[in-house]
């Protein structure tokens, strides 16, 4: 079987996490990825929240799998020449420099399109054209600017933040379908293009539901939002409704047994419509199922507190396992809040590649994310990341054809080596 992306290759200019996520997808897929970075420095991340001294940061491990390394310092003439070369080598050029750092660097659109018009430049900024498009963007300010975080938290709190990267990884994603899109339509085009996605587009996107919301809101109270059963107001915007669901079926996060000392010990339990029989026969509730307060949805919602409470009251008497096996034998949907640790421990993840144990030269075995996507006839290696400019030589001579001779006038130049500290 070959992989999806064979004879794809892409030149990765990304550091930090929205870049290099975009670009490890890829290379997961089978593109040659090269990923460029500064002489003697590298990617920022390599030294950021280390834990093993004299080794590469986990933060750079896990977002840079299935990449080569090469080392290259384009304010030099040398450098640039080799950069020249290898754009009119790659099919992609991926980058999430700040706004104007590619164009300042000598390499504009046109002059890229010129070199090679089959490529494609991708690139992740924080916003898009308008008032803010100048501006620099992390993951947490992108939660922010996005949606995400004044819908997040409890009503009567602070906005909050996810702990899940939806900024950059998040927009990494979806980068990484504007390339496959842009080398598809490329097939018939026979022309690369531009392709850009800001990470304050991305996280509003998958915010969606939200922003439906807020045009609800228009109409009337959200009646499936836990404010409604409390009689409160609603105001101009959507609210933040703590563990409400965000679906159609009323949701909540509830207490399991072992709760007061295991901060994991909790159930997510939907309410969904067509098996609430179920749900009453098995938290002991059999009246609710003709009881006209509760037997039909539009009636639940103003009591969705009560309701809750009750089924917690089942819940806390049962593990968030026992529960599940419990509910899952109903077809009532649930699950259990699962710990990083109970993640990292889960055999079926291994199995799937989903979770895997990756054996790096200097920080030794260590556990990463596989390859989400799964395809039948595409598998999926996931390889350790490149120490810093690893494949510089490789590269020079494999992609680029130059001699061992013109590899060591490169070096010599300084444009692949940081230069010697004095003595």
């Amino acid at each position: 079987m070959t992989k999806a992306l064979d004879g794809i290759r892409i030149l990765d200019f990304t550091h930090v996490q929205s870049g290099p996520t975009c670009t490890q997808l890829l290379g997961w897929f089978g593109a040659d990825v090269i990923k460029v970075e500064r002489p003697g420095v590298g990617d920022i991340t390599r030294g950021q929240l280390m834990d093993v001294p004299n080794a590469d940061a986990l933060y750079f491990t896990m977002l840079n799998h299935n990449k080569r390394s090469i080392t290259l310092d384009t304010k030099n003439k040398t450098g640039k020449d080799v950069l020249e070369r290898l754009i009119k080598n790659c099919d992609v050029l991926v980058e999430n420099f700040g706004p104007g750092v590619l164009d300042r660097m000598g390499f504009t659109w046109e002059k890229i399109h010129a070199l090679n018009p089959r490529m494609i430049v991708a690139s992740i900024k924080g916003f898009g054209p308008g008032p803010y498009e100048d501006c620099k963007v992390y993951e947490n300010v992108a939660q922010c600017t996005g949606g995400a975080a004044s819908t997040t938290g409890f009503r009567d709190g602070l906005p909050l933040v996810t702990g899940a990267q939806i900024g950059d990884s998040g927009t990494g994603l979806h980068l990484a379908l504007g390339i496959v899109t842009a080398l598809f339509q490329r097939t018939v085009t026979g022309k690369g293009q531009k392709v850009t996605c800001a990470m304050q587009d991305g996280v509003l996107n998958l915010c969606r539901v939200k922003l439906r919301d807020q045009q609800r809101l228009a109409h009337g109270p959200l009646r499936e939002y836990s404010q409604f059963g409390d009689g409160i107001a609603f105001g101009d915007a959507v609210p933040r409704a703590g563990n409400d669901s965000g679906g159609g079926q009323p949701g909540r996060i509830l207490k399991c047994k072992g709760w007061e000392k295991d901060p994991d010990a909790y159930i997510y339990f939907i309410t969904q419509a067509p098996v609430w029989e179920k749900i009453c026969d098995v938290i002991g509730e059999p009246t609710w199922k003709t009881d006209p307060n509760y037997a039909k949805p539009p009636a639940r919602l103003p009591r969705l507190n009560e309701i809750f409470a009750r089924i917690e009251q089942w819940t806390m008497s049962k593990t968030k396992f026992e529960a599940m096996d419990i509910l899952n034998e109903f077809d009532i949907p649930c699950g259990p809040i699962l710990s990083m640790k109970e993640l990292a421990e889960d055999k079926s993840l291994r199995e799937t590649g989903t979770v895997v144990e990756v054996d790096h030269p200097k920080r030794g075995k260590y556990l990463s994310v596989g390859n989400p996507i799964k395809m039948s006839d595409s598998p999926t290696d996931v390889t350790r990341s490149p120490l810093l400019g690893e494949h510089t030589d490789e590269i020079l001579m494999q992609v680029l054809g130059y001699s061992t001779a013109e590899v060591a006038t490169i070096k010599a130049s300084g444009a692949t080596e940081a230069p010697k500290k004095p003595a």
